[in-house]
């Protein structure tokens, strides 16, 4: 196990574990891995550690984890030993309890191939992707085969609590857990649908009985599709396959899976298939998807793809496994609407009526994060064709939450509401009603032009300037009233002393701390509980004088407590410590509760000993913030605990923190002033250009 997996054990951070290598002689001695990145024994670190008084026992889930991720013949391959046992417990609970009991580990390792193959095939099929289940690969698996079956029984690691765990039912969450920490262990080399999309995707398809996702990943939009009878998937990667297999048949055991390793594109599984609907997250951007192979492929109806149109190669894939009017949503880059080279298969798609909508996501969606993705929907056409196709287009670009463009920014239950509100409409009347900037129906012959661009914002009319007419009236009423009171607060700065700067004896943040004056907390990221995910106080949001903005991730896996983030309250003083500059916020009523962010230090004073406007002025001093920082090549870094403060008395400081107070309040009055004229500005701008203001 590594520094990291010990911190995970004993609840603390690394660099704990880094003191304690240094601090204690008799901490275990590394057994692999690299100087920079060593491995440890579990058993060694598990009795160190409850010797220690770190540790009153190891969690069952986390045992299991680490023998999967230390097992001779890689994670992959540990995690499909023992995601089949999961699906004979879940299964058969009473057999597998006969077997633990009456066989050795050498025994049970020889019984188990072909029990596990006949569970394996019951659910997926004969030619199914889960190999290497046989004696020899099965013997260095078996205290995991154990362990993994008892986390399973337990009702995943809480003692059946949820009243599941006799049964098997624990099977699941085991499951998640373990896979979630593969995913988590290896970020690069997987790419994930996030359950925001996945869900609407699966919801735009309506009530399939049979799915398929031919680049079906980790199985999340699979897994979404509930109620589906038949779930169809292709993944390039054999063990992934492997993975999403066994996934799919925990989670749906009344529905015949089917899942092969193999290049959708190039070797398809499923040629003779008819689905009712297809699901998909393709690659991106792939120059070697086949271009050359496939030149003569059937299923290219819609004109041959150029090399650099991967995605609509995807696209023809998935309509020509559809059943007639069958449905196919597709997660596609904003690009394949409008790069020339795919022009002429757009507007076959169009001019038959096989595309239905295209559908505008926010930025941070789903991977790659950074661009605002499109959602495709398509039907395969019937036997009928449509006198007159239309596509309705949406852009919900502008539903986020309000904090930094980001994976968390996005506001899901109103761009759910959105989609599936004009989506319904249209396939039930063949048309919406027109609203500026959100949705629009266009006939497909008006599309049909040079570049076939089927972009949604360009084809949307812009929503009224800032409201029209009326609403920028508003927004000038209140700059003037803001410019106003901004002169009232002016400060007035004091004349300036004849004798020399006073001379306070001084102290810092971190001997206030040793004294139990304040309280420091650095921020971090934390994880949602599934009953309570406060808003998240970040740096931007700190140096911005802004409302909380970010959002906790979400726990790996489904089992075990979620990590508990640190809660801001009234009083406290939160500095950002990365890029120089002086800012220090004291936090109120209305931010209170929120969990601080990364890059954020905490100072809770006592009120007995330090006033906190006194302490957040102070730490504001640019001679201050100065000699606490130290200096990269790339970034500037703030030590809270070397900042300075005087040795005042409490009435002395609450003298200077009112007057601190005041700084505050004329500051955050310019910011609104700033956000107004920049919104007024704006606003005219567009009023006049659209013709909903006149020069005068």
């Amino acid at each position: 196990m590594t520094a990291a997996g010990i911190a995970r054990l004993a609840g603390v951070g690394r660099a704990a574990v880094s003191n304690w290598r240094r601090r204690h002689a008799g901490f275990p001695k590394p057994v692999g891995g690299t100087e920079t990145s060593p491995t440890f024994a579990l058993a060694e670190v598990e009795q160190w550690l409850r010797e220690q008084g770190k540790l009153a026992e190891v969690p069952l889930r986390e045992r299991v984890w680490q023998q999967v991720v230390s097992h001779p013949a890689g994670a992959a391959t540990a995690l499909r030993h023992a995601g089949a046992v999961l699906l004979f417990v879940r299964d058969r609970p009473s057999a597998w309890r006969q077997l633990d009991h009456a066989a050795n580990d050498v025994e049970l390792a020889g019984m188990l191939p072909a029990i596990l193959e006949s569970v394996l095939a019951a659910h997926l099929g004969r030619h199914h992707p889960v190999h290497g289940l046989t004696r020899d690969a099965l013997l260095p698996s078996a205290a995991l085969v154990r362990a993994t079956a008892g986390l399973a029984i337990e009702g995943g690691d809480d003692g059946g609590a949820d009243g599941n765990g006799a049964d098997g039912n624990g099977a699941v969450p085991a499951f998640e857990f373990l896979l979630g920490r593969h995913l988590d262990a290896n970020p690069r080399q997987y790419t994930l649908t996030p359950p925001g999309p996945a869900g609407l995707m699966a919801a735009l398809a309506g009530a399939p009985r049979s799915v398929l996702d031919p680049a079906c990943g980790t199985g999340g939009l699979l897994d979404a599709a509930e109620g589906a009878e038949e779930l169809y998937a292709q993944e390039a990667d054999p063990d992934l396959a492997a993975l999403t297999a066994l996934r799919l048949a925990l989670h749906a055991p009344g529905a015949q899976v089917r899942v092969h390793a193999a290049d959708t594109l190039r070797a398809d599984a499923f040629p003779q298939l008819a689905a009712d609907a297809v699901l998909a997250h393709p690659p991106f951007n792939e120059r070697n998807w086949g271009h050359d192979e496939l030149a003569y492929d059937p299923r290219w109806e819609y004109g041959f793809p150029a090399r650099t149109e991967s995605e609509l190669a995807w696209v023809q894939h998935a309509l020509a496994r559809l059943r007639p009017d069958g449905t196919a949503v597709l997660l596609m880059p904003p690009a394949a609407a409008s790069r020339r080279s795919g022009r002429r298969i757009r507007a076959d798609l169009l001019r038959r009526g096989a595309l239905r909508a295209v559908i505008a996501l926010p930025a941070g969606a789903a991977p790659p994060y950074g661009i605002p993705l499109h959602l495709w929907v398509l039907r395969r056409p019937g036997a009928v064709a449509q006198p007159s196709p239309h596509l309705l287009v949406v852009d919900t670009a502008a539903l986020t939450t309000g904090g930094a463009p980001g994976r968390d920014n996005v506001d899901w239950q109103a761009v759910r509401a959105t989609v599936l509100e004009a989506w319904e409409a249209f396939d039930r009347d063949g048309g919406v009603e027109e609203q500026p900037g959100v949705r629009r129906t266009l006939a497909a012959i008006d599309l049909l032009g040079d570049d076939v661009d089927l972009a949604p914002a360009r084809h949307l009319p812009p929503p009224p300037a800032a409201g029209g007419p009326a609403e920028l009236a508003r927004v000038r009423d209140r700059l003037t009233g803001t410019l106003a009171r901004t002169a009232e607060l002016t400060p007035d700065p004091a004349a300036a002393p004849q004798s020399p700067p006073a001379r306070w004896p001084l102290t810092t943040v971190g001997e206030l701390a040793r004294a139990g004056a304040l309280v420091l907390r650095a921020g971090g990221p934390g994880t949602a509980a599934p009953d309570a995910a406060p808003t998240v106080l970040t740096e931007h949001d700190v140096i911005g004088g802004t409302a909380p903005s970010g959002s906790l991730p979400e726990q790996a896996g489904s089992t075990g407590p979620a990590e508990e983030p640190v809660l801001v309250a009234a009083g406290d003083v939160v500095v950002p410590v990365l890029g120089g500059g002086a800012v220090a916020r004291v936090v109120d009523e209305a931010t209170a509760g929120a969990a601080l962010g990364r890059n954020l230090f905490l100072l809770r004073p006592d009120p007995a000993a330090l006033d906190a406007w006194f302490l957040a002025g102070f730490l504001r001093g640019t001679a201050n913030t100065r000699q606490a920082s130290s200096y990269a090549s790339t970034a500037t870094r703030l030590d809270v605990r070397r900042l300075q403060l005087p040795r005042l008395p409490l009435a002395e400081q609450q003298r200077y923190g009112r007057r601190f107070r005041e700084l505050a309040a004329f500051e955050e009055t310019l910011r609104l002033a700033a956000r107004l004229g920049e919104q007024l500005v704006q606003g005219l701008h567009d009023g006049l250009t659209e013709g909903l203001v006149t020069p005068g």
